[in-house]
């Protein structure tokens, strides 16, 4: 077969097929209508109205659409009551019988659930959507437990800052603590815990000043004290090593080294004086450690 035949079979082939879906299209016919039942009087007929005077009847299917339910809950309406309550510790229906929405109730019981309290009868007029009229009339009913009173009322009346002495008045700074530093004029908690925290450092004072090695000390404080029966803890050394000697703050590494030197080379140190041949043992250093050690 050549090129042509093929051509003209194909062409009969396509004819053929348009022509057999043609007449399935057009074989369709209508439903068969012959059976079909005519309504007769006996038929009963549907009423077009929900309801007449001859049928009464609501029909089953509404033909409003369903309401979406509102995102709060309803409450039976009721009359207003007034009576003592805690809004710390009132439940709902206390609440809702004192007036107040269903969304006020559920606001104070998140500030509650985080952590709110009300302290006085003033916190509870912040309560979001509540009027100057109703907060008014609830307020002579308002009833604060004193469990969730501030602690600070345990105190009474007590002086939040110690009184200051006069000025012929004197505190002995060797034995003094931060409560009583800080009746000193010019003495805060910070100076008293530096005075303090100095003190222990050195193994006490011996003379008020030494007051001067803390940074920035107040000059016009240094007159309110006094050293009375100083007896400052001694460093023997002696015996002590090098780590032990340097954690005094008027013994640096290097003082600490000398000394050790000198008791490996010349045996045990009679006098700060034995020292003085040191650059690092000047006239007033030996002077300033001398309370502090022993031999």
């Amino acid at each position: 077969m050549n090129r042509n035949d093929r051509r003209i079979a194909l062409g009969a082939v396509c004819v053929g097929l348009l022509a057999l879906l043609g007449l399935w299209l057009g074989g369709e016919t209508a439903p068969d209508t012959t059976n079909a039942i005519a309504p007769t009087d006996s038929t009963p007929t549907i009423p077009n109205h929900p309801t007449s005077p001859n049928n009464p009847t609501t029909p089953t299917t509404p033909t409003n659409p369903t309401k979406t339910p509102s995102p709060y809950y309803t409450v039976p309406s009721h009359a207003v009551e007034r009576f003592p309550f805690d809004p710390n510790t009132a439940d709902s229906t206390q609440l809702l019988r004192l007036g107040l929405q269903p969304w006020q109730v559920r606001n104070i019981y998140k500030y509650r659930a985080h952590g709110g309290i009300y302290r006085k009868k003033e916190d509870f007029a912040q309560l979001y959507g509540l009027t100057v009229k109703q907060y008014r009339e609830l307020e002579p009913y308002i009833r604060i437990s004193k469990d969730y009173l501030p602690a600070s009322t345990l105190v009474g009346n007590r002086d939040l800052y110690p009184v200051k002495i006069g000025e012929n008045e004197h505190i002995v700074l060797n034995t003094a603590d931060t409560t009583e530093l800080q009746r000193v004029p010019g003495i805060g908690p910070y100076y008293a815990k530096e005075i303090v925290r100095r003190g222990k450092w050195l193994g006490g004072y011996v003379s008020v000043d030494q007051l001067d090695e803390i940074e920035n000390f107040p000059q016009e404080a240094k007159k309110y004290f006094v050293i009375q029966d100083a007896t400052p803890k001694k460093l023997n050394v002696n015996k002590l090593g090098l780590q032990e000697l340097r954690k005094h703050p008027y013994i640096n590494y290097y003082m600490a080294k000398t000394i050790v030197d000198y008791r490996r080379l010349h045996g045990p140190i009679k006098s700060l004086e034995d020292l003085h041949l040191s650059k690092d043992f000047p006239p007033e250093v030996i002077r300033r450690l001398s309370p502090y050690v022993e031999y």
